[in-house]
């Protein structure tokens, strides 16, 4: 019979490139809007903003996921069995 290869190995490398890219941009993100709103802080002519930007600060930011929901939408449970 013929049955295909699986690499895991590139699978493996591939999924934590991905995962890695994600978390540099989310972190990169995060420091923009903190950075934004330390600045909205200190000026004055940013005050009509400082109320929207903390609000996004705690919608976006401030928000806690159980590592489960994370495992999940990574795929990791359903990929588990597979090996």
């Amino acid at each position: 019979m013929n049955h295909p290869y699986y690499n895991d190995q590139a699978y493996i490398a591939e999924s934590f490139h991905l995962t890695e890219d994600f978390i540099a941009q989310s972190a990169r993100l995060a420091y923009f809007k903190i950075n934004s709103y330390k600045l909205s802080i200190i000026k004055s002519s940013f005050a009509n903003t400082r109320d929207e930007l903390m609000n996004n600060l705690k919608e976006n930011l401030l928000n806690y996921t159980s590592p489960a929901i994370i495992l999940a939408d990574l795929g990791f449970f359903k990929s588990e069995t597979e090996n």
